[in-house]
């Protein structure tokens, strides 16, 4: 099988798989190799001490053998000190356990020492193979302290395979790819790698798509592909359009029925890094700053930090604003001008307009998405069941195609006729909202208060609501009774990004009534979120605190959604960038007031 692009890779595999054989034959190319070995010596076991010398056999002259049996902690300072000129091979981390285990190393802290061993990994400049028993498998043990091992066991193999590039399982000598996921045909409905098949679900067929993606409209007619990518320029004159290149099978897993791929409650997908973010924070406290230093914008660091794995987080290069246009009928789009969302999106596309100015001036990419029409809330549901999963599919594909793309940051805007209302009625599903403290005034374009336009969106909201009292208040009935296209998309988007670990930027109703419904498919993706500013607006501001989201600042902007949290990019990037460049502050005991080295100035004094 062919593993090009990899720097740090493990092997996985249970007892006599091949797994060491493969492990070797990966690094057989290599001039020299240090092979790391971790097994301590047992001289009252002959068997033992066979296959150690077996071991030992197939080891070619020119590699070297380190012994880490000693103290466990020596193969983290090995990995973490390894040049990038060297090959390592790390054989294997179940004897490392049973060091890290062994009473003679008691008391210890085996939690830090395994988060030392991970972090060692992912810094690790070398060519760096590790091998290590598979165990998940098997029975659990009846002795404590097998139980022990295998729990240790498991808990380093997850934290290793988190920071490594390539991870390989290797089953009756055969190697099964398991990180990243095999290439294959552009297709939204092919199974990622690892998926665990559900239940039997009644999930209704849908049409095809193209490339076998079911993505219909409310008209039945199918939604198009992915849409192109602009460049915005300052001044605003459209960028050459250029498509996407396709996508790969996202990292995480979804589940699979008959019908194809289908997202539904319970995922399991990934969470930022827990140790990064408060380590980041701690950094600050040491740097050469006046005063308080980043005060609120401490979060920003953190969650940056967090978002990608270091605490010394870099600002955000590649950023894409993914504007979900997506019109509802009925009451909810009371007061609003016909054509008006439409002509924005055109204008964004066309690199115009609030949006796509502050897009261009913050070097941001920007892509148009068409989500399907809703039908009129108060009459019957906004989508069909199939269209619902369609357009979560169609959302997690446009963020697979982002990361692909090597997006960092997504920004998530939103534009249709009604969609503020409609979100009203999703809080109030999901979070128990009323709808008329959820919904915000309406005000026309000559910036006049309509309060009959607003009281007719909060009949429709109170309508559907009562229509629906007694259907489920699960997420995909929530999308399909009450939401519509624009949300499902944007809930795909985010759990999309959640699984290729992309922080999204979200900014106005639409994106965090989105963020209130992936919580309830999958409860780690409000982690990737961030909020700029909640606009003033009463549905954003009780669907971040349900959310647990906490505005960065408070400029009560209202440029449109998407456009506010465009605004405030500049000020985050600047915080990224002066906590990643100041240097630390000198330590006083070898410093003069005038900061000239204490040595020098008694030099000068003598």
């Amino acid at each position: 099988m062919s593993l090009d692009g990899w720097n740090t890779l493990l092997v996985l595999g249970g007892i006599r798989s091949g797994k060491s054989e493969f492990a070797e034959s990966l690094v057989a190319d290599a001039p020299t190799v240090r092979y790391l070995a971790t097994a301590a010596d047992q001289g009252d076991d002959p068997e033992w001490a066979a296959r150690l010398a077996a071991h030992r056999a197939r080891r070619p002259a020119t590699w070297s053998t380190e012994e880490t049996a000693v103290d466990p902690r020596r193969l983290a300072d090995v990995i973490s000190t390894a040049r990038p000129e060297d090959t390592l091979l790390v054989d294997d981390l179940g004897g490392w356990v049973t060091v890290l285990l062994d009473p003679a190393h008691q008391p210890a802290d085996d939690t830090a020492t395994i988060d030392e061993l991970a972090t060692a990994v992912r810094s690790c400049a070398a060519r760096l193979v590790l091998v290590s028993p598979e165990v998940g498998l098997s029975l659990v043990p009846t002795t404590p302290l097998g139980r022990a091992f295998t729990d240790a066991l498991g808990a380093v193999n997850r934290a290793v395979a988190d920071v490594c590039d390539t991870v390989v399982l290797v089953v009756a000598g055969q190697p099964c790819r398991l990180k990243p996921a095999a290439s294959r045909p552009p297709s939204a409905d092919s199974p990622p790698a690892g998926a665990v098949p559900p239940a039997p679900s009644a999930t209704v067929p849908a049409q095809a798509g193209p490339a076998g993606e079911p993505r219909v409209t409310s008209s039945g007619a199918p939604l198009p592909g992915s849409p192109p990518v602009t460049d915005p320029q300052v001044p605003t004159e459209p960028a050459a359009e250029s498509t996407g290149t396709g996508w790969t099978a996202p990292t995480m897993a979804l589940p699979v029925a008959a019908t194809g791929l289908v997202i539904q409650p319970g995922m399991e997908l990934p969470m930022p890094d827990e140790y990064t973010g408060p380590q980041a924070v701690d950094r600050l406290s040491g740097l050469d700053v006046p005063g308080n230093g980043l005060g609120a914008l401490e979060q920003v660091l953190s969650f940056a930090a967090a978002t990608q794995g270091t605490p010394t987080p870099t600002p955000w290069r590649s950023v894409r604003v993914l504007l979900v246009h997506g019109d509802h009928a009925g009451g909810v789009a009371a007061g609003t001008v016909a054509g008006e969302s439409a002509r924005r999106a055109g204008q964004a596309s066309a690199g115009q307009g609030v949006l796509a100015r502050l897009a261009a001036e913050s070097g941001a990419s920007l892509q148009v998405v068409d989500a399907p029409a809703a039908a009129p809330i108060e009459h019957g549901p906004a989508l069909r069941p199939e269209q619902v999963q369609s357009a979560l599919r169609y959302g997690w594909r446009l963020a697979e195609e982002a990361a692909d793309a090597g997006v960092e940051l997504l920004v998530l805007a939103a534009c249709g006729a009604g969609s503020e209302a409609a979100a009203a009625a999703v809080l109030a599903a999901t979070a128990g909202a009323e709808p008329p403290a959820v919904l915000a005034r309406v005000v026309t374009a000559d910036g006049e208060i309509d309060d009959v336009a607003w009281m007719a969106r909060c009949a429709a909201v109170r309508d559907a609501l009562h229509r629906t009292r007694r259907s489920p208040r699960s997420a995909i009935d929530v999308l399909a009774e009450l939401g519509g296209g624009d949300f499902a998309v944007a809930t795909g988007i985010l759990l999309g990004a959640t699984a290729r670990r992309l922080p999204v930027l979200l900014d106005g109703p639409v994106g965090v009534a989105a963020g209130l419904i992936s919580r309830d498919l999958a409860g780690q993706a409000r982690h990737w979120c961030l909020l700029a500013d909640d606009g003033g607006h009463p549905a954003v501001r009780l669907a971040a605190d349900v959310l647990g989201l906490d505005p960065l600042i408070r400029l009560r902007l209202d440029l449109g959604e998407g456009a506010n949290a465009l605004a405030v990019l500049p000020l985050l990037r600047s915080a990224l960038a002066l906590a990643a460049a100041l240097p630390s502050r000198p330590d006083p005991s070898t410093t003069t007031p005038a900061g000239e080295p204490a040595e020098t100035s008694a030099a000068r004094a003598g």
